[in-house]
């Protein structure tokens, strides 16, 4: 090869060098600057009293980590979490997944019932939390939810009311179904599509009846690396409310019992009269870590990654 031909082709990959990162570069600097960065200071502050500043000099340790710890405002809002993702994961999951089954199984206009079950997946989560404040689950007569039920004679129910049975939770529930079931219902789609129309031809003619048969015995087995996926994503959005609670919840008396999660408390700690941006962070820390946590063990529970039955 001759001298002139090897300094071409070192020049060739030099400009591609260049332009992977005049087109890469401004993602790598944005997700520095605004991601990275921002992580590593609210891990610093987290050692610090810090209130109203970011910028402290008094080192206090893992004071903010213990007076969390203690605090029952804190371990509640963990019980809420809880709460919340018992009624929303499984609800969530069994939606998205019968959505995706149905429209898996039309033959036509599939592409339009697609976009419509995930249209509410692009709706802002506060411009739905208001339409079910003010309009759905109104607690007056005006509410869409009593004027129903006026229809068949009960009464008007206060939903987001302190006063129980707790109705809220059916209102909290109910939004964010609505907002996510589409788009769980997509990853549901993707991973139908994926199984071999073989397998069900075989199973056809090993005299399987369709319908539940048919779906326990090959269409559930071959979605689990996807089910394994959507139940994670679940989980840490799960652990990520705040829209829902605070738009829906955050007028009323105080919060009802077990309607408070983490980064409810964690923006009212932080941003809220006394904003402790020390123990805030602190917060915000301890709620990364037990999200990692919670998804490395979902993930070794389940075999995520593992290597998928034939």
């Amino acid at each position: 090869m001759s001298r002139s031909a090897t300094s071409t082709d070192r020049l060739r990959e030099r400009n591609r060098a260049l332009w992977f990162w005049v087109f890469v570069g401004p993602f790598v600097l944005g997700l520095l600057v605004f991601t990275y960065v921002p992580l590593g200071w609210s891990v610093w502050l987290s050692f610090f009293d810090a209130h109203n500043t970011v910028t402290p000099d008094a080192f206090v340790g893992l004071d903010n980590y213990t007076a969390l710890l203690k605090d029952d405002a804190f371990t509640s809002s963990l019980w809420t979490f809880c709460v919340f993702t018992l009624f929303i994961v499984p609800t969530t999951y069994a939606a998205s997944l019968a959505l995706a089954l149905m429209v898996n199984r039309l033959r036509r206009a599939q592409a339009f019932f697609r976009s419509v079950f995930f249209l509410p997946a692009a709706c802002s989560y506060v411009v739905a939390a208001l339409i079910w404040k003010m309009s759905l689950f109104n607690g007056v007569r005006f509410g869409l939810a009593n004027t129903l039920l006026g229809y068949v004679g009960v009464d008007q129910i206060a939903w987001l009311s302190t006063t129980h049975p707790p109705w809220y939770w059916l209102v909290v529930v109910t939004v964010r179904l609505w907002l996510q079931a589409g788009f769980y219902m997509i990853l549901f789609l993707a991973g139908l599509q994926r199984i071999s129309p073989t397998l069900y031809e075989a199973a056809a003619v090993d005299g399987a009846r369709p319908g539940w048969q048919v779906f326990r015995h090959i269409t559930f087995p071959q979605l689990r690396a996807t089910s394994v996926a959507v139940v994670l994503l679940l989980v840490i959005n799960a652990f990520q409310a705040f829209d829902e609670f605070y738009n829906l919840l955050s007028d009323a008396r105080g919060y009802p019992p077990y309607a408070r999660p983490p980064l409810v408390y964690l923006y009212y700690t932080a941003l809220g009269q006394g904003q402790n941006l020390g123990l805030g962070s602190a917060g915000a820390v301890l709620l990364a870590l037990i999200i990692a946590v919670v998804t490395i063990g979902q993930a070794r529970w389940f075999g995520l990654g593992g290597k998928e039955a034939d």
